[in-house]
């Protein structure tokens, strides 16, 4: 089950061509004049089947300022380098952790730049099937031919290993098992069998450049847990979330003006807003104050994606409704659907915050949040 969404919580990239015309492009059409630099200045060696080196790959995903490279993942650059390694062996590449984490984006941008392509992607989730995975058959064409190549219809696993790409496998933890376990040969023996063909045609051996990375949050792996059989099968990375306030500001900063102007709203939240956004999403996600203070945490994700998200939507809110780049009461209204996904409990913590602990807090942003706290529902 192709498909290519996601939330990216990429800096602003130069768009170009039909990167512009759709809401959500794959990352080798909205950086594919930086992919293009990269690849003409490309001189070390590149793993078999690798459209890069590990060199190249490394700067498209962390930047480089003289090549005009902007940064699209905020991690841990080692946790990049590891997960390089893993895609040049036969191992899978295994992303976990907490929702929002960018597990996602950095498995795109990965597969974007080893093999040209981030399309080639599996959604996880519990209507999966294997053919969904391998391979299907146009029906008209079976009845008439019988099991033929033409009559065959490719899924991501048969295009990749036929092609030597990388296939992306979202929450690979919300499939059956029986589906998640159809891997195992593919990814110890690198063969897919296609027994109702003959000959040569009824077996596919994965050409150089096949690998796999699966992406699972760490709240969701007792939906489906992994047999041990296909761990084995995968080095397992953890995704952390961003440490660094300034860090995660600047990211929230320089998403959220991406996202506005595809919205075509031309002006952003000010810097004191965002300021305020950020530090709530922090206090509220760790259940405890920038001064050490421990208070209640949220059950619901507030993540940085998330963040984001509520930056994006004051922005709108601010914009269309009375033209400006958003408010206070605009943050409150945003944040209340974000509170309240999991847990009405949520809810009443978040009352809980604004009313003691945002009321300590000095500044004109801080005091209109406060002042604003009435607009909570309930």
């Amino acid at each position: 089950m192709a498909t290519t969404r996601k939330k990216n919580t990429a800096p602003t990239p130069s768009e170009s061509g039909t990167a512009k015309d759709v809401q959500r492009p794959p990352a080798e059409s909205l950086y594919a004049e930086e992919l293009e630099r990269l690849r003409e200045k490309d001189d070390a060696p590149k793993p078999p089947g690798w459209s890069m080196s590990l060199h190249a790959v490394r700067r498209f995903i962390l930047g480089d300022e003289s090549l005009g490279v902007q940064r699209k993942f905020v991690g841990n650059p080692s946790l990049v380098d590891r997960a390089m390694v893993t895609l040049a062996t036969n191992r899978g590449l295994m992303l976990v952790g907490e929702p929002g984490t960018a597990k996602s984006l950095l498995s795109e941008l990965l597969a974007a730049a080893i093999s040209g392509t981030s399309t080639l992607t599996i959604q996880g989730g519990a209507s999966v099937t294997e053919d969904q995975i391998k391979y299907s058959w146009n029906y008209a064409l079976l009845v008439s031919e019988g099991p033929t190549p033409r009559a065959l219809v490719p899924a991501p696993l048969y295009t990749g290993m036929k092609e030597g790409k990388v296939v992306r496998f979202e929450e690979i933890t919300r499939c059956p098992i029986e589906v998640q376990d159809s891997l195992l040969s593919m990814l110890s023996d690198r063969v897919l069998a296609v027994p109702e063909l003959r000959d040569e045609e009824a077996m596919v051996f994965a050409k150089d450049g096949f690998n796999v990375i699966a992406t699972a949050n760490t709240r969701d792996r007792g939906v489906n847990e992994m047999s041990a059989a296909l761990k084995r099968r995968f080095n397992f990375e953890t995704v952390f979330p961003i440490g660094d306030f300034n860090t995660e500001l600047s990211l929230v900063r320089n998403e959220t003006a991406r996202l506005l102007k595809r919205s075509g709203v031309p002006i952003t939240p000010s810097e004191d807003l965002l300021e305020v956004l950020v530090t709530t999403f922090r206090e509220l996600r760790a259940g405890e104050t920038s001064d050490g203070q421990a208070m209640e945490r949220l059950s619901a994700v507030l993540s940085t994606a998330e963040a984001v998200s509520v930056a994006h939507a004051v922005g709108v809110r601010g914009y269309y409704l009375r033209g400006d780049g958003g408010s206070a009461a605009d943050l409150v209204e945003t944040l209340a659907g974000t509170a309240a996904k999991d847990s009405p409990e949520d809810l009443k913590r978040l009352r809980s915050y604004l009313e003691q602990r945002v009321a300590r807090r000095t500044g004109p942003q801080w005091r209109a949040l406060y002042e604003a706290r009435h607009l909570l529902p309930g």
